[in-house]
């Protein structure tokens, strides 16, 4: 039995109170058989999970028994509160949850636990930027994850092209405030980026999802791939040792230092294209020299011309 429907079964007895097989069934979407086992099981385990025959009957946890937060330890509970916490800042929702879970705690780790939750915020604008706010859009598909249902998108590519598309959605991904959906389609996973879709519409089609799929292994290699189209051209170049540190806060991971010597270090740097890195080094004028590849060292000489061409009184 899996562990995410024992807790969705938990849940959805809180909260109705009394459920039949057939409808625990319908609800997860599984056979009546499978629902059955599921109720035996958790009977079984010691949950207070009980059927009640005849009319009207159906399972249900007696007493109104209900789970809790109390297998926590209390570091445990404070790396869950110090996680949720800044969330609640800008969510009611999570800001309501934050306080049913603050109730559920044993209370010894409440006080702890109430510090955690309000120790961190997060600013996510970067200094001159105008606040950022969560895409709309991100809720819907949200949505379409947890019921599992398909997705009809209106999506417009990086090159502008729009297409229309059934998918099934997977899960998401924010990466420094830039939303991205995994999501299965005729041609196996596909990422999208979410600020690209037009219009999506959630389905009742059921979508299914890869027993083996877990979001950080699939987004863990969408990142390889990215980063290896963002690393097509490498580039040598020799700079003040003192500048390191500029170069891979500019370049980050594709900003290897070969050597230092004497206050100079020789850095490898990495971009998509060489237009891409000349751009990128022609603002350091002569404090940086490109010794290779050629291709850079053009382009280079070709944005130097085009300003002085501009520029010369």
């Amino acid at each position: 039995m899996r562990a995410d429907r024992l807790v969705a079964t938990l849940l959805l007895m809180q909260a109705r109170g009394r459920v039949t097989a057939a409808e625990l069934a319908a609800e997860l979407e599984v056979s009546v058989a499978t629902a059955r086992r599921d109720l035996e099981s958790l009977s079984a385990a010691g949950i207070p999970v009980y059927p009640q025959p005849g009319r009207g009957g159906g399972w249900s946890l007696v007493g109104g028994a209900r789970t809790d937060l109390s297998g926590l330890s209390a570091t445990e509970a404070q790396a869950l509160f110090l996680l949720v916490g800044p969330a609640a800042a800008v969510s009611a929702e999570a800001k309501a949850a934050l306080r049913k879970l603050v109730r559920a705690l044993p209370s010894t780790f409440r006080a702890d636990a109430e510090a955690a939750a309000s120790a961190t915020m997060i600013d996510p604008a970067r200094w001159g930027e105008r606040d950022r706010h969560r895409p709309a859009m991100v809720d819907l598909l949200q949505s379409a994850v947890v019921r599992r249902r398909k997705v009809r998108l209106s999506y417009t590519s990086g090159a502008r092209e729009r297409s229309e598309r059934l998918v099934e959605p997977w899960g998401l991904v924010d990466k420094d405030d830039i939303w991205y959906l995994l999501a299965g389609t005729a041609k196996g996973q596909r990422t999208f980026r979410v600020e690209r879709i037009i219009e999506a519409t959630v389905t009742e089609e059921p979508a299914e999802r890869p027993d083996d799929f877990t979001l950080a292994a699939a987004w863990d290699k969408v990142v390889g791939e990215v980063e290896q189209q963002r690393s097509r051209t490498w580039a040598t170049v020799v700079v003040e040792s003192r500048f390191v540190p500029v170069l891979r806060n500019q370049f980050g991971r594709h900003c290897e230092v070969d050597e230092e010597r004497d206050g100079r270090a020789r850095v490898r740097l990495a971009a998509p294209t060489p237009l891409d890195l000349a751009r990128n080094l022609a603002g350091w004028g002569t404090m940086i020299e490109v010794l290779e590849p050629g291709a850079v060292q053009a382009e280079l000489a070709r944005i130097g011309t085009e300003l002085a061409g501009r520029y010369a009184t």
